[in-house]
């Protein structure tokens, strides 16, 4: 005699054992992803970086913070024949690994801060939160 379908006790237990899994690979998936956000977002800090140094080697200075990322893709008004730009290949700024713009300041002890203000887009953080600069 062939059996025809499954009994309701049968599917319970199955449903049971695809919800425990999904419980327990989630989280490390979660992980995975947010890892390579963070690697993304370290390589366009590193980017970003030396195209400040390109700048800074043709301009003798680093861009200011109202020119802010800008000065690497179109020439600040007040620029004389000593930039060379763009500094990037590609004609926008990139993003972090969430999307964001990236902060650009400048400081008197590093010269300059490009910072990613993490998954959340705000100052401060922790985890996936925290912010990621070009001095770390």
């Amino acid at each position: 005699m062939m059996r025809r379908a499954f009994s309701l006790f049968e599917m319970l237990i199955v449903l049971a054992i695809i919800g425990l899994l999904a419980a327990l690979v989630a989280p490390r998936l979660a992980g995975v992803f947010s890892g390579g956000q963070v690697k993304q977002t370290k390589a366009q800090i590193q980017l970003l970086s030396g195209a400040v140094a390109k700048f800074q080697l043709d301009m003798l200075r680093v861009p200011t913070e109202e020119e802010g990322l800008h000065a690497l893709i179109e020439k600040p008004t007040d620029a004389d024949e000593k930039w060379e730009g763009p500094y990037l290949e590609r004609r926008s700024l990139p993003k972090d690994g969430w999307n964001h713009d990236f902060v650009y300041k400048t400081d008197p002890e590093f010269d300059y801060i490009i910072i990613s203000l993490g998954s959340d887009g705000r100052e401060g953080g922790d985890g996936d939160a925290a912010d990621l600069d070009n001095r770390s």
